[in-house]
């Protein structure tokens, strides 16, 4: 048996949530997020954790069943619910089910949107001239409201009342409230896409306030009462809103190499992303390490060192030191990259390239290649497939020797995580992307083998590549490619990314 944790989501994204949520949220196995939780907390949870939406009344009693099934797998679960889980949380029924059931459970608290709301717009709930007291309540059943009685406190908060704020506006005029008593709308309390509206009950019964009915989508709350007056006083002091995240609520796949920095992901996740990785790539040493060091015991038979990738500069500069040489051995040598991630991981051991081109692809070295390029001995240290035959023929073509050897071999992972494969089959990825054409090959490969198809990636999800040459492999292996990465780095991928995201 597992656990389960009812966690209040606050307000105010991640700054909102109480520490005790947030190391919940980074341990959980699987989650039901309410749909009024601000996705950007989606960033928090594991790569690999379970995620499922439910909304609405017909949603509670089949997310309950949801809740105690992952609780019986023995599965941390929790269920993020807006605001506070016992301020209209409807948590007694998921309570008296779990006990019934006997899942152990914890309950933790978040910022009451009741509470916090209404501070995130500048607006005290309490103050000693003009509200001595407060209730808050909802809309959902007006008509079982005692009005009169709580035309008399200072302060109303009630809570999705957006929808029927000219219905509210009418009974509290009727129950004796004057009509320019001062009342504030505030719609996505706490995010970035806050708005407020301020106005006089009598506006609200009128209707007012409908420039915004765009943002009805917003959780939204309703404040009534002379504090609403204070706002301009308090607003200097209040935290500035969290910046737009683009990619919250969507969760995306990385395909990367085991080992890989979680540059990319950190990335994706300032964005707001949930992301979700799976190696689709492992780098070995070459079946022989022989002409390598063959041709690192003649490097000054070398003209040139060609580099194109990451991978080819670690694996060489590994292999020079396993021979008790450093980069002080490439003094008589030019350098050639390609790529500015190539670039960075050669600075680390000291050398800037004499040549790397604009565009990130290989092929650019061409037109850039100085002369004289006939004679020229290029040694050029590779994946042991091969690959890159364009530059390769471009520059025997003109006359120079190039000597290709293995420095690593690229192959694909003997099996998926089965918790990628969960979620790519239960429809939780929303963003595919690739870095080179064999992630994009052993993707494919890895989802044939656990015996899915091109129903993971069917339309809505999108498929993003890094470049060219990883956007053709997509189109031949996947059918299409939605996004291509204008500048060919992990950040330019980002880039063109959010240019897509609506």
């Amino acid at each position: 048996m597992g656990k389960v944790y009812l966690v209040g989501a606050g307000l105010g994204g991640r700054a909102g949530l109480t520490q005790g949520a947030l190391e919940i949220l980074r341990q959980a196995e699987a989650v039901w997020v309410d749909e009024l939780v601000d996705e950007r907390l989606l960033a928090e949870l594991p790569p690999q954790a379970q995620v499922w939406r439910r909304s609405g009344e017909a949603g509670l009693q089949e997310g309950i069943r949801w809740l105690i099934q992952r609780c019986r797998e023995g599965k941390q679960v929790v269920h993020l619910k807006s605001g506070d889980p016992l301020i209209f949380g409807r948590a007694r029924e998921e309570v008296q089910a779990l006990r019934e059931a006997g899942c152990p459970f914890e309950i933790w608290p978040g910022l009451s949107s009741a509470l916090a709301g209404p501070l995130w717009a500048g607006i005290p709930l309490t103050d000693k001239h003009l509200s001595r007291a407060f209730a808050v309540l909802t809309a959902h059943e007006l008509e079982a409201l005692p009005w009169g009685a709580l035309a008399q406190l200072d302060t109303l908060v009630i809570l999705m009342g957006s929808r029927q704020r000219q219905s509210i506006g009418t009974r509290l005029l009727e129950s004796g409230i004057p009509a320019d008593r001062p009342v504030a709308l505030i719609w996505g309390a706490g995010q970035a896409e806050q708005r407020v509206w301020v106005g006089t009950l009598a506006e609200l019964q009128q209707g007012e306030g409908g420039e915004l009915e765009a943002g009805e989508k917003l959780p939204a709350l309703l404040v009534v009462g002379e504090v609403v007056r204070l706002r301009q006083e308090f607003l200097p002091g209040i935290p500035p809103l969290p910046p737009p995240a683009p990619l919250a609520g969507k969760t995306v796949l990385v395909t990367r190499a085991e080992g890989q920095s979680p540059a990319f992901r950190e990335l994706l996740r300032a964005q707001g992303a949930r992301v979700v990785e799976m190696p689709a790539l492992v780098i070995q040493p070459p079946s022989s390490w022989d002409p390598l060091d063959t041709a690192i015991a003649n490097l000054q038979q070398f003209n040139w060192l060609l580099l194109t990738s990451a991978n080819g500069v670690q694996a060489f500069f590994e292999r020079l030191q396993q021979q008790g040489r450093d980069s002080r051995a490439l003094h008589s040598l030019q350098v050639a990259v390609v790529g500015s991630k190539t670039a960075a991981v050669l600075a680390q051991y000291g050398i800037r390239p004499d040549l790397m081109p604009s565009a990130f692809v290989a092929e650019a070295l061409l037109p850039i290649w100085p002369e004289p390029v006939q004679g020229q001995r290029i040694l050029f240290p590779r994946v042991e497939s091969g690959g890159r035959e364009e530059l390769v023929q471009g520059l025997r073509q003109r006359g120079a020797e190039v000597v290709e050897v293995a420095a690593y071999q690229s192959t694909c992972p003997a099996a998926a995580d089965p918790q990628v494969l969960e979620a790519l089959k239960t429809r939780q990825v929303d963003i595919l992307t690739f870095a080179s054409s064999k992630t994009v090959q052993h993707f494919a490969h890895l989802l044939r083998q656990a015996g899915l198809g091109p129903e993971v990636w069917d339309p809505p999800v999108q498929i993003a590549a890094i470049g060219p040459k990883t956007a053709e492999t997509c189109k031949k292996v996947l059918g299409r490619v939605d996004v291509v990465a204008q500048e060919y780095t992990l950040e330019g991928l980002l880039g063109s990314l959010l240019r897509a995201t609506p």
